[in-house]
C-alpha cells in the first residue's frame, strides 16, 4: 500500500518536483530499477540509510516480488510534497511506481549509534552500570527492559522548525498526574526554536524561571534513574541524538540524591546526602567567612588562630576580598582549561598547574597558605551534589557571597543567604515549588529526602510527582 497522486487534488507530485526541491544535496539519490513489468525509480539520502538495509528491504524486493513492498509500506494519510520530503529527510526511501503513478515509503533509517557504555558523569560503585545513548529506540529500549507493563506510556513530537528533531514524552499512564502531563505537552507544542542540538535547550526554554542559576528540571543519563522516576508518577523527555533524559518535575534536594543511595544501605546512604547537602553550603560560604572575619569581624576568630592568619597574610599587599577573587579565579581558569584539554593532559595539568601556581602565588606573596587551603576545600566541596548543573550553579553563587563578605562582612553574607533562601522558595519545576517537601512541608517527603529510610518503611511515592497511586506496591512476602 502507498500514496498515490489521485490522493491529492491540489498539486501535482512528481519526480522533477522533488528532484527540484533535493537539488543543492550531494548526498540525494534517484535511481531507477528496471522491474517485471514497469520501471521504479527510488529515492533516498544516502547519509541516512545503511546499503545492506536498502538492498534488503527496497532493492531484492523490487527484483523478485514488488509487491512485498507495497505489503510493507506504511499508510499515510495524507501525501504531500512536504510530506515525501520529509519522509526523506527523516531517512525513508520513496518508491515511486511510473505505471501505477503510486508513491510508496519505506523506513531504511540507519543511523551510526554509540554503544552501551558506563556513565563518567554519574558513575557508582554499586548498581547498573549501562547508561542511555545518542539512539532514541536504544534508549526507550533500556527503559521497557526494566519496565515490562503496558501502563509505560509515550508521546512523540517533532520540534526545531528547521531540524524537525523528534522528541519524546514518557510516563506511566495511571500513576502520572494528569495536569503534569497536559502542562508538558503545552510546553512541547508551544516551543518555537529553529534547532535542538540537547536536551539541555528543552530544558531552558521549558523552564518557568529562566534567569535563575538553578536548573529546574533534572537531567539524567542513567536507565536505573528513569525507571525509578517513572514509578514515581515523573514525567521523563527524550530527544533523539542526545544522551540524557529530563526528569519532571523536580526539587532542589533531589539534586542531592544519588541513583546509588538507593543501592546503599540506609545509613550509608543518609550519610552522604546529609554531606552533600553541608557541602553545598559550606562551599558557598567558606571563602566569604575568611574575607568576613579578616576584614570585618576578626574578633569571631580564636586569638591564636587569627594570629596565625595574619602571619600568613603578611606578605600579602591586598584586601582579603581581592585575594579571595584572584584565587577563585586561578581555580575556575585551571579547570576550565583541564576540561577543554585531552583526558590525560587535563588530569597532568590541573594537578601540576595547581601545585605549582599555588606555591608560587604563596611564594610571591600573592595569596596566604591559609586561603590555598580554603579555596581547595571549597573546590572539592562543589562536586559533592551528584547533580553537574547543581555543582556550577554552587560555583556561580559562591562569587555573590564572596561580593557580599567584600562589601558588608558577615551582614552581607546573612543578606545573600536570605536572598538565597527567597529566591529557592519563588522558583517551581512544572508548577511544583522547587523547595517542596521542607516548603510546603510534607513530612513524608522530607524524611525521605534527606534521610533515606530503610527499604521497608518507603511506603508512599514522593508528594511531589503527585502521583495518582500514592502507595508503592508491596514486596513479594508482603501482606
Amino acid at each position: 500500500m502507498g500514496f498515490s497522486n489521485d490522493q491529492n487534488d491540489k498539486v501535482l507530485i512528481t519526480i522533477d518536483a522533488i528532484n527540484a526541491e533535493l537539488d543543492g544535496i550531494n548526498d540525494a539519490v534517484f535511481k531507477d530499477i528496471q522491474t517485471d513489468g514497469e520501471i521504479v525509480t527510488v529515492i533516498y539520502l544516502s547519509s541516512l540509510i545503511d546499503n545492506l538495509t536498502l538492498h534488503r528491504t527496497v532493492i531484492a524486493p523490487l527484483l523478485t516480488n514488488k509487491d512485498d513492498i507495497l505489503k510493507a509500506a506504511e499508510v499515510p494519510k495524507k501525501i504531500t510534497i512536504t510530506s515525501i520530503l520529509s519522509s526523506i529527510t527523516d531517512g525513508d526511501t520513496i518508491v515511486y511506481f511510473h505505471e501505477k503513478n503510486l508513491f510508496v515509503t519505506v523506513n531504511t533509517y540507519s543511523p551510526p549509534t554509540s554503544s552501551i557504555a558506563q556513565s563518567d558523569a554519574e558513575s557508582t560503585v554499586s548498581g547498573p552500570r549501562d547508561v542511555l545513548t545518542e539512539s532514541l529506540q536504544t534508549n526507550l529500549s533500556l527503559i521497557k527492559r526494566r519496565i515490562k507493563n503496558t501502563n509505560l506510556k509515550s508521546r512523540d513530537f517533532i520540534i526545531g522548525t528547521e531540524t524537525n528533531t523528534k522528541l519524546v514524552v514518557v510516563y506511566m499512564e495511571t500513576i502520572v498526574h494528569q495536569e503534569n502531563l497536559d502542562r508538558v505537552f503545552k510546553n512541547i507544542d508551544e516551543m518555537d526554536w529553529p534547532g535542538f542540538n540537547d536536551i539541555t535547550i528543552v530544558s531552558q526554554i521549558m523552564e518557568t524561571h529562566k534567569y535563575s542559576p538553578f536548573t529546574q528540571y533534572h537531567m539524567t543519563e542513567r536507565p536505573d534513574f528513569v525507571t525509578s522516576s517513572l514509578l514515581d508518577g515523573r514525567i521523563v523527555i527524550m530527544m533523539e541524538n542526545t544522551q540524557g533524559a529530563l526528569i519532571c518535575p523536580s526539587t532542589f534536594f533531589e539534586f542531592f540524591m544519588s541513583p546509588e543511595d538507593e543501592y546503599n544501605r540506609w545509613t550509608t546512604a543518609t550519610l552522604l546526602r546529609c554531606l552533600r547537602f553541608f557541602g553545598f553550603f559550606l562551599t558557598i560560604m567558606l571563602t566569604p567567612f575568611y574575607i568576613s572575619a579578616l576584614s570585618f569581624h576578626p574578633e569571631i576568630l580564636p586569638f591564636e588562630i587569627l594570629i596565625n592568619l595574619q602571619e600568613s597574610r603578611s606578605k600579602v599587599p591586598f584586601p582579603p576580598v581581592i585575594e579571595v577573587l584572584f584565587m577563585e579565579l586561578v581555580i575556575e581558569v585551571l579547570r576550565e582549561a583541564g576540561s577543554r584539554m585531552p583526558t590525560k593532559i587535563g588530569q597532568t595539568i590541573g594537578i601540576v598547574g595547581g601545585i605549582v601556581i599555588g606555591t608560587a602565588a604563596v611564594e610571591a606573596g600573592l595569596v596566604s597558605n591559609t586561603l590555598i587551603v580554603l579555596v581547595a576545600i571549597s573546590a572539592l566541596l562543589s562536586f559533592l551534589p551528584p547533580s553537574f548543573t547543581m555543582s556550577n550553579s554552587s560555583r556561580v553563587i559562591r562569587y555573590l557571597f564572596i561580593i557580599s563578605a567584600g562589601i558588608f562582612g558577615l551582614y552581607g553574607q546573612m543578606i545573600a543567604f536570605a536572598w538565597l533562601m527567597i529566591h529557592l522558595l519563588n522558583l517551581t519545576s512544572l508548577g511544583t515549588p522547587y523547595m517542596t517537601p521542607l516548603i510546603p512541608r510534607k513530612w513524608s517527603d522530607l524524611m525521605d529526602n534527606v534521610i533515606r529510610l530503610p527499604i521497608h518503611l518507603q511506603k508512599q511515592k514522593k508528594g511531589v510527582s503527585r502521583a495518582m497511586t500514592k502507595k508503592v506496591p508491596p514486596t513479594k512476602g508482603e501482606k
